[in-house]
């Protein structure tokens, strides 16, 4: 599962009560920002474990630039997101793993909250956070309610939607290696594919309150389910459903997510993603009809699109209305 030629640097110190796991690809352009937030967290007892995933810019040469102690850098092949986090468990000595992202930001107190909230509920063994979601110039797009874990919730719901934004949770690392660790077949639901299988047996939590910034760019922004082929969606539904994906489903999947890796379609997610957001979350009617003439300019066949530029013309009252029925609509479905 892991790469044989791994360089590293390490340090002798006592294990600290958290690592922050921190996977970076080509990351350069943020990554600096990623790691001042974390070195200023007002909580202390942590290193930051970055594993540079066979990244072919300057991300390396950056992350060496700091000269911290508590920074620990772990060089390997590129293999994904779900190889490099599986590699950073491994080396990890906390014994909470605090999962961030190389072009996100941390809140100061984020570290403290998790770690003293999980001292005060052992019972919980996954803690997320709500998110501040940012452009690429860290300007606030909307802010995410964070997934309410209750007793309501059915296992239908947790199938559908993913019960924690990724780089916001902390979680107790002997948890999850408990149970294998990431699914490296499970590409871009590595995450979702493991929370199913944890929560089963432990239990999990989201603090209402943002505790990271996390950036969208056309690069890193999940991709609306609507945009991915069929047969994608078929895979990772099953897959979700029994708890596992097998070797040969991984290599399907990751040949459809290579043939839509360009430029435009992940520019035509980008801005779909956006323009919903300014238009549902933000009520920014005037920034969402911006996003959806730029989607429009790539594809005129969204014709998803075209009913969001009809629902912009509405007052702001009346689509805040309509998305407060939406969300009660969806909260109906996952109790039925």
């Amino acid at each position: 599962m892991f790469p044989q030629r791994i360089k590293t640097i390490m340090n002798m110190q006592p294990a600290p009560d958290i690592t922050v796991l921190m996977p970076a690809y080509n990351a350069a352009a943020y990554i600096a920002e990623a790691i001042e937030s974390v070195l200023h967290q007002s909580f202390e007892n942590f290193d930051l474990l970055i594993v540079n995933d066979g990244s072919t810019d300057h991300t390396e040469a950056i992350v060496r630039s700091f000269k911290d102690s508590r920074i620990r850098l772990i060089n390997r092949t590129n293999g994904g997101v779900a190889a490099a986090l599986n590699t950073g468990l491994r080396f990890a000595r906390g014994t909470y793993i605090a999962r961030f992202d190389a072009d996100d930001i941390c809140y100061p107190n984020r570290l403290t909250e998790q770690y003293y909230f999980m001292q005060a509920n052992p019972q919980y063994h996954i803690v997320g956070s709500g998110v501040d979601y940012m452009d690429r110039a860290g300007n606030l797009i909307f802010t995410s309610t964070p997934f309410n874990l209750t007793k309501k919730r059915t296992e239908a719901a947790l199938l559908r939607t993913c019960p924690f934004i990724h780089s916001s949770v902390i979680y107790r690392k002997d948890s999850i290696l408990e149970f294998g660790g990431y699914n490296e077949h499970a590409h871009t639901f590595e995450d979702h594919l493991l929370w199913l299988q944890v929560l089963k047996k432990y239990q999990g939590f989201n603090l209402p309150k943002s505790l990271i910034k996390v950036r969208l760019t056309p690069e890193s922004v999940t991709m609306d389910e609507r945009w991915h082929h069929p047969v994608f969606r078929k895979i990772k539904s099953d897959a979700l459903s029994r708890g596992f994906i097998s070797p040969a489903e991984g290599g399907k999947i990751d040949h459809i997510l290579r043939a839509q890796r360009k430029d435009k379609v992940n520019y035509e997610a980008y801005y779909g993603l956006l323009a919903k957001k300014f238009l549902w979350n933000n009520h920014d009617c005037e920034l969402a009809r911006e996003y959806l003439g730029k989607l429009l300019k790539l594809t005129r066949y969204k014709f998803a699109a075209y009913g969001l530029l009809l629902l912009s013309a509405l007052p702001r009252p009346v689509i805040c209305n309509l998305y407060q029925i939406a969300k009660k609509c969806a909260l109906t479905n996952e109790q039925i």
